[in-house]
């Protein structure tokens, strides 16, 4: 039995969503709360997620965090897309939202542990795969589906790319394809497959072993390390959030009419870059 708990809420509640954390021996408990929707993000849901891991950032009692969702159907299926909306510059702010989530989850200075039952998609997988640690149930499943809406999964291609090997990440991304628990330990990006009655354990044991770790050796091993490759990547999906693309319809900007030459411009911060991608001021694609 967990001990009672401190709770705070976040996040507009009601159709938007609630984000909650509760903090109990040292371990701080982040829940997407909008399992009626599959705990789908909306501007509400990601806002809060950045004041609950901020709130857990700056609780001394909080030394690991553990990010679910709410229910037995989802842990996030990803953007709520009918609260984004579909122009372009309120598709900008949600990505651009979710890469400040990615941020701050990897500065967070704490470990951090997804608990992973049922879905996890699109933003949810990269929500996932921000943490330190990721620990599904059997019935658990990942997809980053944009593209067969025609969208690249530009932001999480970042996590992605920290998670598992580039052709790995690029295969997913490129197909959308959906990957079981099982398979997902097999590619690595998964640390711990449970059986679903036994996933609540798994987490609160891996949670409370970390809280009785050194936090200063932590802090130095997960939450303040960006890798090489993360501090490249960081970058790259700023310049698809900044870059300024000219098509017929921009509500489909990132996939252009057939005959259509889109207009890619990059921003002046692109510079010193060591990831090269190809494309250069003015350039069409």
């Amino acid at each position: 039995m967990r001990a009672m708990s401190t709770q705070q809420e976040f996040g507009a509640g009601g159709d938007q969503g609630r984000v909650l954390l509760d903090v109990a021996d040292g371990i701080g408990r982040i829940t997407i709360d909008r399992p009626e929707r599959r705990n789908a993000m909306s501007f509400a849901i990601m806002g809060g997620l950045r004041d609950a891991v901020a709130a857990a950032r700056a609780d001394d009692a909080v030394r690991v965090v553990v990010l679910t969702g709410a229910g037995e159907i989802a842990f996030c299926s990803g953007a709520d897309l009918g609260n984004i909306g579909d122009d372009d510059e309120t598709a900008h702010d949600a990505r651009r939202l979710l890469a400040d989530l990615f941020r701050d989850l990897w500065r967070l200075g704490k470990p951090t542990i997804a608990r992973v039952r049922g879905l996890a998609l699109a933003g949810g997988l990269g929500i996932a795969l921000a943490c330190d640690i990721v620990v599904a149930s059997e019935d658990a499943a990942f997809a980053a589906p944009e593209v067969a809406v025609g969208l690249w999964p530009y932001m999480i291609t970042v996590p992605m790319l920290r998670s598992m090997p580039p052709k790995v990440a690029l295969e997913l991304a490129m197909t959308g394809r959906r990957v079981d628990a099982a398979e997902a330990l097999r590619l690595g990006f998964v640390s711990r497959v449970v059986p679903v009655d036994a996933l609540d354990a798994t987490v609160d044991g891996i949670a409370a072993d970390l809280a009785t770790k050194s936090p200063l050796v932590l802090r130095l091993a997960a939450g303040e390390r960006l890798d090489h490759l993360t501090q490249d990547s960081i970058p790259l999906a700023g310049h698809a959030i900044e870059c300024r693309l000219y098509a017929e319809n921009p509500a489909k900007m990132f996939l252009p009419s057939p005959g259509k030459l889109a207009r890619f411009a990059l921003p002046a911060a692109t510079e010193g870059v060591r990831i090269d991608t190809g494309v250069r001021e003015g350039d069409t694609i």
